[in-house]
């Protein structure tokens, strides 16, 4: 069962939110909670998988929450489900250790998969937001970031793509994991999409 802690401050959609997600047979929501301090107690009580936080909350936002959750190293790992699709929101949430961040019309399946895709260790972020968080910054990409990521969008192992271009496979895996980090994506295929129809590459 993946044990899932809610954090919304608006109890209609707090109740409706754990009545869905309790419909999921491997879900299980193990508390709930409307502000963002009272979350991090639970959070250090329950010891959740996941967190499923809106951003404005009382007393601590959800962007506070994620960053305390990672500075004291519990296990959880943090969804945002905001309204918030402006530029800025995205990146502020990567550094603050957020590996999903998902806004509230989308659909519940959605949110189901990208919960068990989080908990299986990898990000869940709606990509056409991702994009629309980088667009008022431009390329956020380096050179050597871009080439890394034309020549894995080509289906390159990271031991051919080092060859290539003359790096050891470990700094070509770090840029790889870099530009994923940046554009939010799952993984490099994901980056590399999302980056040649942003028109980066």
């Amino acid at each position: 069962m993946i044990r899932i802690l809610l954090a919304e401050d608006q109890n209609l959609v707090l109740g409706a939110m754990a009545a869905l997600l309790r419909l999921e047979p491997d879900f299980d929501v193990v508390g709930a909670a409307t502000n963002g301090k009272e979350a991090l107690a639970l959070c250090e009580q329950f010891a959740p998988d996941i967190v499923l936080t809106d951003i404005e909350m009382p007393l601590m936002t959800g962007l506070e929450l994620a960053t305390q959750v990672k500075e004291r190293r519990l296990a959880a790992k943090v969804i945002v489900v905001t309204t918030f699709g402006r530029s800025g929101y995205l990146r502020r949430a990567l550094e603050a250790g957020v590996r999903g961040y998902l806004l509230k019309d989308a659909p519940v399946d959605a949110l189901a998969a990208a919960i068990r895709a989080v908990h299986e260790g990898g990000r869940a972020i709606a990509p056409e937001l991702a994009l629309e968080s980088w667009s008022g910054g431009g390329d956020p990409l380096t050179e050597r970031e871009r080439q890394v990521l034309r020549l894995a969008g080509e289906g390159r192992a990271s031991s051919d793509i080092a060859r290539q271009v003359h790096l050891s496979e470990g700094t070509v895996r770090n840029y790889l994991s870099e530009a994923i980090s940046k554009l939010g994506a799952a993984n490099r295929v994901e980056a590399y999409r999302m980056a040649r129809d942003a028109g980066w590459l």
